[in-house]
């Protein structure tokens, strides 16, 4: 269970986001991280019971730091209002398909699955999907799946408007080879993040996600 004082830095952090401010609430920073750190470890120790290719990660391997890369970016804020830890075999710079969790005030979700491969990876996955298309639905169309994700996530960021070259227009997998990344998410409410049950919920998301990381991963495999 994550403490209401880690929510509670999140948001003073986005408030107060610059170096002074933080170097003054450093403590309180190292407290959340841990209380993160420690969620993401019991996670990783559960789900790990039933996914092999994630049992030798521990919650440093997944989490990502919090200073922002600003050297391109027009937003010179010094720091993520968030903490995210990306579980992925081999850890979060992993090619691997895995599982997410995002913790951020008005913005927290899980999820996983494999964000903007290289195209050679891409292509591998798209072949997958087109050689085993009714095994691909039936895991995003399943029951479990939908209760949780609802689809995958097919947003303008992630899809093109036509079918890649090498594929025919009317291939009956033209939605999802349109697809340059294959994830689902499941957004929470500050209720769920301070409540009991999100650890549950964490791992009955990451549990039905599975089927869908072995999936991708059996495809970059190959």
């Amino acid at each position: 269970m994550l403490q209401a004082a880690t929510i509670k830095f999140l948001k003073d952090l986005k408030k107060n986001n610059n170096k002074p401010w933080f170097d003054a609430n450093r403590k309180r920073y190292e407290d959340a991280k841990q209380d993160y750190a420690q969620f993401i470890q019991s996670v990783l120790e559960k789900h790990s019971k039933k996914d092999a290719a994630i049992k030798d990660l521990k919650a440093k391997d997944c989490m990502f730091r919090i200073n922002r890369d600003i050297r391109f970016s027009k937003d010179k804020s010094p720091y993520k209002t968030n903490f995210g830890a990306s579980i992925n075999r081999g850890g979060k710079k992993s090619i691997y398909a895995g599982y997410y969790f995002h913790l951020e005030p008005s913005e927290s979700f899980v999820g996983g699955g494999l964000w903007m491969p290289t195209p050679q990876d891409l292509k591998k996955v798209r072949q997958e999907i087109d050689y085993n298309l009714d095994e691909f639905k039936k895991i995003i169309t399943s029951k479990k799946f939908k209760s949780v994700y609802s689809e995958l996530y097919k947003g303008e960021d992630v899809s093109l408007t036509k079918v890649p070259q090498g594929f025919e227009k009317d291939n009956p997998a033209a939605e999802y080879i349109k697809l340059k990344s294959f994830i689902a998410m499941k957004k929470f409410n500050e209720a769920d993040i301070l409540g009991k049950t999100l650890e549950k919920q964490v791992l009955e998301a990451f549990e039905t996600l599975q089927p869908l990381v072995e999936f991708i991963n059996k495809a970059l495999e190959e």
